[in-house]
């Protein structure tokens, strides 16, 4: 169906996302720098211009932790894809340890002119380096929601990473059993 009426449809799509992408992130702080430190699989350190350090927890997701199965596969692949690179963390909230805990982009690496617009969290959780973190879903907006559920449900299918594991154990449960100690 070629005509008017089909390239009309095809310009309001990219529109009608520009927008929506745009408006669901207007009310974000934004911090840019460079990646300084990878802690674990969600949680890094980014030097912005004023040769500040922030400490940034990855929205969305929870890594498993260094001393779990993956923990250190988790950190290395972070690494992989933001160490020493600039990056954008669009952000409206800090955590009990006084973190930013907000979404990073960084440029892919196949495109070095597309601009910071990978996103890290959810390349972490389509490798099986991270489970998408449903607790905290309603931080996220309905569309990164879908994207994470989905990056999961296909790690999972496809037994990337730390679904190798037939059962692994989440973080957070991890973390429990540790304090319980």
């Amino acid at each position: 169906m070629n005509g008017p009426r089909s390239c009309l449809s095809l310009l309001f799509v990219p529109l009608f996302l520009l927008i929506s992408i745009s408006s669901s992130h207007s009310a974000a702080s934004v911090l840019e720098g460079a990646v300084v430190k990878i802690a674990d699989g969600d949680t890094i350190t980014v030097l912005d211009s004023n040769k500040e350090q922030h400490r940034v927890r990855i929205s969305g997701i929870d890594a498993p932790e260094k001393s779990q199965l993956f923990g250190k596969a988790s950190r290395k692949r972070l690494g992989e894809l933001v160490a020493r690179k600039e990056v954008r963390v669009e952000f409206n909230k800090y955590d009990r340890y006084g973190r930013i805990v907000g979404k990073v982009l960084v440029t892919p690496l196949d495109c070095p002119t597309c601009g910071k617009m990978l996103d890290v969290g959810l390349v972490q959780v389509m490798s099986g380096m991270a489970w998408w973190y449903r607790k905290y879903a309603n931080e996220q907006s309905p569309e990164d929601q879908g994207r994470y559920e989905f990056a999961e449900q296909e790690a999972k299918a496809r037994r990337a990473g730390l679904w190798l594991d037939k059962y692994p154990q989440p973080p957070w449960e991890f973390r429990a059993v540790q304090r319980g100690r």
